[in-house]
């Protein structure tokens, strides 16, 4: 394994730990998500359905999506290419989503945290994951003895 796919391989690991503690919360009871809103200077969650709905919903897509991740982490040369396409999605994410966060009027500190972090990830994933493309690649053409 190369450095950039050992590079890879740990940031996707961590990315993904990290998405998948938003499992817990889709189980949360509803105050507790209520009391995290008001801490973080959100104002008082409304209790209607469809914001329980959106809020552990997400939540849930964000650990499956954690699961995913951690799952490609394993084998980087084998999912390079589906990881720079997630790369690539992550910096178009990332840029609708500093859109959303401050359409949204959230504070600046989560429209500074959110969607840049998203791009930052995205970038690495799709720099990282060319990189280990381009030297399975080489070991290809090189493993027949004709480059």
């Amino acid at each position: 394994m190369n450095r950039s796919a050992r590079i890879l391989k740990v940031l996707m690991i961590v990315a993904a730990l990290s998405m998948l503690a938003a499992l817990a919360p889709v189980f949360f009871p509803f105050a507790w998500m209520q009391a995290i809103h008001e801490a973080l200077g959100l104002g008082a969650l409304p209790e209607l359905p469809i914001v329980e709905y959106m809020a552990r919903s997400l939540s849930a897509f964000y650990a499956c999506y954690g699961a995913l991740v951690l799952y490609l982490a394993f084998d980087v040369a084998r999912y390079a290419s589906l990881i720079r396409f997630l790369g690539a999605l992550g910096l178009l994410f990332g840029a609708v989503m500093v859109w959303v966060d401050i359409a949204s009027g959230l504070p600046p500190y989560w429209a500074l945290g959110e969607g840049p972090f998203i791009l930052v990830l995205g970038a690495a994933l799709y720099v990282l994951a060319g990189k280990v493309r381009a030297a399975a690649g080489a070991r290809e053409t090189t493993a027949g003895g004709c480059a």
